[in-house]
């Protein structure tokens, strides 16, 4: 158990991102619930990391620390060399625009927004200009293989067309690091393939760092580093 890893390829020394002793604790009325348990890490930039565990094993909460969804009660949490671990939501907020992708297992699309609207949306909160988000949003839908559905509403789209509109979205303003939270959950396996595909060209072919939870060893077998949580730690 612990980490597997396959041959890194090109990936500067300093981390990314780094976890310094990071425990997770909600307050539950008078009980304490602990999710992370003293959890170090480093992460480099243009890894491909998936975290491998059970449900309850903590990974999700681990997913949303390395994205700076959330913050540590205790310990240290880095992103480029600089500690966030104390920054206010709202500075938070403009580091996950600038830097993180999200994707999620139910997609989170608007229904009443064509999947070239989903995928400007980003875009229009970073302040990108009208002409660029359309040029963007259609490179990146054609990337994926969705160039004649551009006009389709997300009612009107496969669960795997969902999904790799969802992934173009996270793509939109160009993020340092895409973590995604059980991307194939939904998907026949089949989909889910193409989906992790996906993952793994942007990942070989733009450098980017990819982080994914799964509990399915299949998924996180296209990942070059595996870290398996158990009970709130890295085992």
């Amino acid at each position: 158990m612990g980490l597997i890893e396959k041959p890194i390829m090109g990936l500067i020394s300093d981390p990314i991102i780094k976890l310094e002793d990071v425990w997770k604790i909600y307050q539950l009325g008078k009980q304490e619930l602990t999710v992370l348990r003293g959890v170090t890490l480093e992460i480099k930039k243009g890894d491909f990391i998936a975290v491998l565990g059970p449900s309850g094993s903590g990974k999700s909460t681990l997913l949303h620390m390395l994205g700076c969804l959330d913050l540590p009660t205790k310990g240290r949490l880095f992103l480029d060399n600089r500690d966030v671990s104390l920054l206010s939501e709202d500075e938070l907020a403009i580091i996950r625009g600038q830097k993180v992708g999200f994707i999620f297992q139910q997609f989170n699309l608007l229904l009443n927004l064509t999947a070239i609207e989903n995928v400007m949306l980003p875009m229009i909160f970073s302040g990108t200009d009208e002409k660029k988000r359309k040029e963007r949003a259609r490179e990146l839908l054609s990337w994926v293989g969705l160039g004649d559905r551009l006009t389709h509403r997300p009612t009107e789209l496969s669960g795997g067309e969902q999904q790799r509109v969802a992934i173009s979205r996270a793509l939109a303003n160009d993020p340092e690091i895409i973590v995604a939270d059980e991307p194939t959950g939904n998907l026949d396996s089949a989909t889910g393939e193409k989906v992790m595909k996906t993952l793994s060209d942007f990942n070989e072919k733009n450098g980017k760092t990819v982080i994914i939870v799964t509990h399915d060893m299949e998924v996180a077998s296209h990942a070059r580093r595996i870290i398996h949580i158990k009970d709130g730690q890295i085992v």
